[in-house]
């Protein structure tokens, strides 16, 4: 067999390594068009679990890795004039150059043939080798030359970036956070030899551009950078090494392999520096691929390059996804300029969610002690009956005039079991139970103003007295038998209505004729192709569902709710008024954006008008369509929520997608949290946030990070009504209520049994 490789960094090299280990016989020549000892960029960052894979994979270039390697586990802060001091995380670093020297040594010794100075123009030129590799980086030709197969998409981002080196040897993992008259710099920077650091400095392109970086170079770059963060060099150099500044870009294919090609490294994925080394990513690519032809073996190249890509895309994709998050956070590390430095210090160590509340706890509880500390003494929050601050969801927070005992929000999930839209003892058990189990608010399912505005016909309604009653009974059981607050979330399904019960083995399915009903919207479009269409809504349709939207909000008040939630997400009525995939009016209610906004805020009015003025109103909205230009985005979520808080809306409940079956939402743990927090620091209103909030743990996470005011959960709330009892025994809250009949199992504390 015979492999060649464009490319001779840290991927070809170690794949070469591994794959002559396995196979002897097997020629491999690495093609790489710079000389052997030249590199770019300083030190490079590895992890414990990292570690592990390189011992497994070839003991040899572990120890002899690992003997150069320079350890450190603290991460310093250095944001507000202070430092903030994180310890308990394990990081390795040595210098890049050191181990492509390791990995060439080792290379040569198993017979690898390393061809440097040489530039392979055209990839084509090596398409009659057995297996090509592009592993040429970023600016990969290979991936180029095949891109109809591979399908590249380059993202490229808002940050510049220059990699540069210092004399000055640091102690730990250090970011520094400052700004001059052109804006905010930030340093990533980190040890990974005797004498030496790396210093990568990064900002947005405007402050770049007002900088005057934009034409500078090197030398007007180190000069620059030095008299910038002089406080910090401490008399020390900055040094270049091909340091000039670079936009990152996040790199995506959707296959890495065709026929005997395949991509390792850079040229397949990329993940921003923040969260550690893309040689970490290249050099496990190789591990995988190895693994992949020792268990296809060589004689059929594309089963193993599939078995290759199966094997490791999702492990990748996990990277990316964090490393996405992460990068995104330095981009908008300006909005957090106001925290508290412990409380920026916790955001950035939790930033790509991959290190949370309870995690940072185990390893670095001095810091997360402070974090909870600075938490509660800014809410205000009361010391509990041990003299202890919370944690923060069991700090209280108020919402308007309505103060809620805890942070912890049941989420609105539809039960599909009322009766002629009139809640039944389900709901009754379903938010009783919710309510008895600590939540410091119960948000009723989605409980429609007409009965031709329910998604199904178990939908809940609020349209005439035997639902208000029934709903006015629900209310009493959970505020006698609990410290819960009740809101009712009002809405009107419009197109996505009429269709079965979900659970029926017919979701998504229309009703039959003689069951159905008419649907509106603001335009004569189905929600799916298949789908009846639904009635363009004329004026006088307006005002009958606007006015029907201020009758639910008096009933509602009338059956005792604390608060009421307008829904205007996830593609039903007010939903699709918003967005411009619903929405294809020619009138003063379609085309811009606040054309679009006309009628929703014509409702908010109304319904402000009727509820109670003493009592808060929560909306909920989409942030986005997921569908990019074409659809709602998270530019215009900012633009809506402003208008909802000057109409009276005093929390935005943030959620996303929902108008359109096409939409391809990026899912993953607290997924949707970035587009509330967006709202939150640049509109100033309360946010509520939801989505795939999983637990205690992630709540936490969000709120001392400052990226929301309220959580709230759906799913988890279904496999464990008593969530928020539970969190007050892991996180030794004394003083959550549990109702009489229960305390006989309540756990004990610690402090109860001395």
């Amino acid at each position: 067999m015979r492999i060649a490789t464009i490319g001779g960094g840290p991927a070809a090299l170690y794949f070469a390594i591994l794959m002559k280990k396995q196979a002897p016989d097997v020629r491999i020549r690495i093609h790489e068009r710079n000389r052997a000892d030249d590199t770019f960029g300083w030190g490079v960052v590895f992890s414990d679990e990292t570690l592990g894979n390189f011992e497994a994979a070839d003991p040899e270039t572990y120890h002899a890795i690992t003997a150069r390697f320079r350890y450190w586990s603290d991460i310093e802060t250095w944001f507000g004039g202070t430092v903030t001091t994180s310890t308990g995380h394990g990081f390795c670093g040595l210098a890049r150059k050191e181990l492509l020297e390791i990995l060439q040594a080792r290379a040569r010794a198993l017979g690898v043939e390393l061809a440097y100075e040489t530039d392979i123009e055209d990839p084509r030129s090596l398409a009659d080798w057995d297996l090509l590799i592009g592993a040429d980086g970023v600016n990969s030709r290979v991936r180029e030359t095949w891109a109809e197969h591979f399908k590249p998409e380059l993202d490229w981002r808002k940050c510049k970036f220059s990699w540069l080196g210092t004399d000055k040897e640091l102690e730990a993992f250090t970011f520094i956070f400052t700004e001059n008259e052109h804006g905010l710099f930030q340093v990533h920077a980190y040890p990974f030899t005797k004498g030496l650091s790396t210093w990568i400095v990064e900002c947005r392109e405007e402050t770049w551009r007002r900088a005057g970086l934009d034409r500078a170079d090197e030398a007007e770059t180190v000069r620059y950078c030095e008299k910038l963060f002089a406080p910090w060099l401490d008399g020390h150099r900055l040094l270049s090494n091909r340091s000039i500044w670079r936009t990152f870009p996040t790199i995506t294919n959707q296959t890495w392999c065709h026929e005997n090609v395949v991509l390792l490294g850079d040229s397949a994925h990329t993940a921003h520096f923040s969260i550690g080394s893309g040689t970490k990513l290249a050099m496990e690519d190789a591990i995988a691929l190895a693994d992949a032809f020792s268990a296809c073996g060589t004689d059929d190249v594309p089963a193993a390059l599939r078995h290759y890509e199966e094997a490791r895309r999702i492990d990748v994709l996990k990277v990316q996804k964090a490393a996405q998050t992460s990068l995104e956070w330095f981009e908008n590390s300006q909005r957090y300029l106001g925290q508290d430095p412990t409380s920026f210090a916790f955001n950035l160590m939790t930033r790509s969610k991959r290190i949370t509340w309870d995690n940072l706890s185990e390893r670095d509880p001095a810091l997360v002690d402070a974090t909870r500390q600075v938490f509660a003494e800014a809410a205000g929050a009361p010391r509990d009956s041990r003299g202890d601050l919370p944690v923060p969801i069991f700090t209280p927070y108020r919402v308007g005039d309505l103060e809620l005992k805890n942070r912890i929000v049941v989420s609105p999930m539809c039960q599909y079991s009322a009766v002629d839209g009139v809640p039944t003892d389900w709901h009754l058990v379903h938010l009783g139970g919710r309510a008895i189990g600590g939540a410091g608010l119960v948000i009723t399912e989605m409980t429609n103003v007409t009965p031709e505005g329910r998604i199904t016909p178990g939908c809940a309604g609020i349209w005439n007295d035997r639902q208000t009653e029934a709903w006015a009974r629900i209310v009493s059981f959970c505020h006698e038998n609990s410290d819960a607050k009740m809101a009712m979330q009002i809405a009107h399904a419009g197109r996505k209505g009429s269709v079965a019960h979900p659970w029926e083995g017919a979701e998504d399915i229309p009703l039959p004729d003689e069951l159905a009903w008419e649907t509106l919207a603001p335009s004569s479009l189905p929600f799916h192709p298949h789908w009846r269409k639904p009635r363009e809504m004329t004026r006088a349709d307006m005002d009958t569902l606007r006015d029907a939207f201020a009758d639910g909000a008096r009933r509602a008040a009338e059956a005792g709710f604390d608060m009421i939630e307008l829904h205007m997400a996830h593609g039903y009525l007010l939903s699709s008024f918003l967005s411009p995939l619903s929405n294809r009016r020619e009138d003063e209610y379609g085309g811009s954006l606040e054309n679009r906004l006309r009628y929703p805020l014509e409702v908010l009015r109304a319904v402000r008008a009727a509820w109670p003025a003493e009592r808060p109103i929560a909306v909920r909205i989409s942030a986005t369509d997921w569908l990019g230009d074409e659809g709602l985005q998270e530019e215009d979520a900012v633009v809506i929520a402003r208008a909802l808080g000057e109409e009276g809306c005093d929390l935005l409940d943030v959620s996303t997608a929902g108008n359109s079956p096409r939409s391809r939402p990026v899912y993953g743990r607290m997924y949707q949290v970035p587009f509330a927090e967006r709202i939150r620091y640049e509109t100033g209103l309360p946010v509520m946030a939801v989505g795939a909030i999983q637990g205690a743990d992630h709540a936490n996470t969000v709120l001392a990070a400052g990226r929301a005011d309220l959580c709230a959960l759906a799913r988890p709330h279904l496999a464990n009504p008593y969530l928020t009892l539970e969190a007050s025994t892991t996180y030794s809250f004394p003083d959550q209520r549990w109702p009489g009949q229960y305390l006989a199992g309540r756990p004990r504390q610690e402090a109860d049994r001395d």
